[in-house]
């Protein structure tokens, strides 16, 4: 059987336009290896910040299978990172847990951004979405769906597929890689350089409203003023700062309308 053909652009036809009909024409599997393309490139980040925090955890007292864990069942760097650093800190348990919980709070907040998209999943489908939401999987996933919004379930969900195996399973590997090898890293490799890029590679994007713009600007604000502040505790307040900010922004702007 020979290959479906790509649409060809009509007159007047916009890039946008043409990227559309591009995306509308997959088949869920060329979704799925699209999603795969689309994700390579945080790998470039994703691997160096798992290998840190296989080095971090393991220099924390943890095992490798207490490493491995974090990582399989967590499935979250931010909380996985904040947990390991309350742990070194001798942290209460029930302080541990709030953090990671509320570092992961923004979890619902990008599930209910992709309700609308991925609504007539099956129960099936949803858990495993819920289980490989990260930052990555939701940053890449979001903008793709918004840019089409004509996609089918099969092809958004083949899309996120794609995407999820290429960050997912690595973070993975390059954790027990980080905890089995560690002292193997020379000292002057700073893999700390990952967590930045990779939030900036993601959230730039997506700031295309002066709400987002003004949330933003509050949160890291907030985040620098409060960073005197222990157990990460500045960026648990900047964060719904910042979420109020754009809320405020967005109900004004949209009653000037």
């Amino acid at each position: 059987m020979s290959p479906t053909p790509e649409p060809r652009p009509q007159h007047g036809q916009t890039p946008a336009d043409d990227a559309s009909a591009k995306a509308l024409a997959r088949t869920p599997r060329a979704a799925f290896v699209y999603g795969i393309t689309q994700s390579l490139p945080f790998l470039i980040v994703i691997i160096p910040f798992a290998v840190l925090f296989g080095v971090v955890a393991t220099e924390a007292g943890l095992n490798v299978a207490q490493v491995m864990g974090f990582s399989v069942l967590v499935l979250a760097g931010a909380s996985q990172f904040t947990a390991v650093q309350l742990l070194s800190d001798n942290a209460p348990t029930i302080v541990i847990i709030l953090s990671a919980l509320a570092v992961n709070l923004r979890m619902a907040m990008y599930s209910a951004s992709l309700l609308p998209w991925l609504r007539e999943a099956s129960g099936r489908q949803k858990a495993w979405i819920a289980y490989a939401l990260i930052d990555q999987t939701f940053a890449l996933s979001i903008q793709h769906y918004e840019r089409h919004p004509r996609l089918g379930l099969q092809q958004r969900l083949a899309y996120f597929a794609g995407g999820a195996l290429v960050l997912c399973v690595p973070w993975m590997v390059a954790t027990w890689a980080g905890a089995t090898l560690g002292d193997l890293i020379p000292d002057d490799i700073a893999l700390d350089f990952a967590l930045p890029i990779t939030f900036l590679a993601m959230i730039a994007p997506m700031l295309r409203t002066t709400a987002h713009l003004a949330a933003c600007f509050v949160a890291i604000t907030a985040a620098l003023l409060l960073a005197w502040l222990p157990s990460g505790l500045g960026l648990l307040i900047a964060a719904p700062l910042g979420m109020a900010t754009g809320a405020i922004v967005e109900a004004r702007t949209e009653g000037k309308a």
